[in-house]
């Protein structure tokens, strides 16, 4: 007789047996529990083991003991089980509108503390969404949702959304505004510019080397802000790179004040006064709607949450 496949053979139903035989200590009284012939339970286990080539019973004493063999199995075995039943749950909420995965777009400026508290909020429901987050800058945080790389973007600005008509798949874009972040010209206590004269005008700014972000588009040039032409310019991936890079000395830049109004208080930051108009950045949120013009339920959830005031608050302001 052929031998057994190993997906043929290793069912849940045979993975019953296996424990069942474990929590009794012997075949016949497993057998007296399934209500089943002790030879067929017998059976059933050799086909698994000529399947594996393993055994998992040490049958040298009338108790029967799993094997190493079989102890991994069976624990590997009761992981998997719990696995399918998780997959079963998710197939079944997704039938009734949930997504199966939700990427969100986060750009630089945006809080991860306060992004993270609502992750742990929308996981408490249990919903079947996965959620997957991307780091993004500048334009490439609306790039990656008219891409089709992200379902929700988070700190658009707003000239990219205004612009949006020349993107790919502009028509499904919706926006609404997320709030303002102010920042603040800040330099470590040891750079050249800790004690320069207020305001610093472009022509002293222009001397001194800058940390900017990089945009995070992946073809292009991208798109810049507030660089001055001839200026030295440190490029980092993200906003936190950016303030870690300034604390040391690399360069000086503006820095969204709720990232660097801790370490100017604590001394490790000096803010500047500068000739530049005050900067004041007003971004938005957007997403992509769906082609029957109601968002999947995870989509739903966040941007319910986005309506409120104390959440755009605190994704610009923590």
């Amino acid at each position: 007789m052929a031998k057994a496949g190993i997906r043929d053979t290793l069912t849940p139903q045979a993975l019953g047996l296996i424990d069942a035989v474990h929590r009794n200590g012997s075949m016949a009284a497993a057998a007296r529990e399934l209500g089943v012939v002790p030879s067929a339970l017998t059976y059933r286990i050799r086909l698994v083991e000529d399947a594996l080539d393993v055994l998992l019973f040490d049958r040298s004493s009338r108790q029967a003991k799993l094997t190493p063999a079989g102890a991994e199995l069976l624990r590997e075995g009761n992981r998997l089980l719990l696995e399918l039943d998780a997959v079963a749950n998710r197939v079944k909420r997704v039938a009734t509108g949930w997504e199966p995965q939700l990427t969100l777009a986060l750009d630089s400026i945006i809080s991860r503390k306060t992004v993270l508290e609502l992750c742990e909020e929308f996981f408490a429901q249990q919903a079947p969404t996965r959620l997957k987050l991307r780091d993004e800058a500048l334009s490439g945080t609306l790039l990656a949702l008219t891409s089709g790389q992200a379902d929700l973007a988070i700190g658009v600005v707003p000239d990219l959304t205004n612009r949006s008509s020349t993107l790919p798949d502009a028509q499904s874009l919706r926006s609404k505004p997320l709030g303002q972040t102010r920042f603040v010209f800040a330099v470590a206590p040891g750079h050249a510019l800790a004690n320069a004269a207020e305001p610093i005008s472009d022509a002293v700014m222009q001397a001194h080397r800058v940390v900017a972000v990089a945009d995070s588009v992946q073809s292009g040039s991208g798109m810049t802000i507030g660089l001055i032409g001839g200026q030295d310019v440190f490029t980092v991936p993200g906003m936190l790179t950016k303030l870690d890079a300034q604390l040391r000395g690399l360069g000086a830049g503006f820095l969204p004040e709720y990232l660097a109004r801790p370490h100017i208080d604590a001394g490790h930051l000096v803010a500047k006064a500068v000739a530049q108009s005050p900067r004041v950045v007003t971004v938005s949120y957007a997403w992509r709607a769906s082609a029957g013009g109601k968002p999947g339920r995870a989509l739903q959830w966040w941007l319910k949450q986005l309506e409120k005031p104390l959440t755009r608050k605190a994704l610009l302001d923590r």
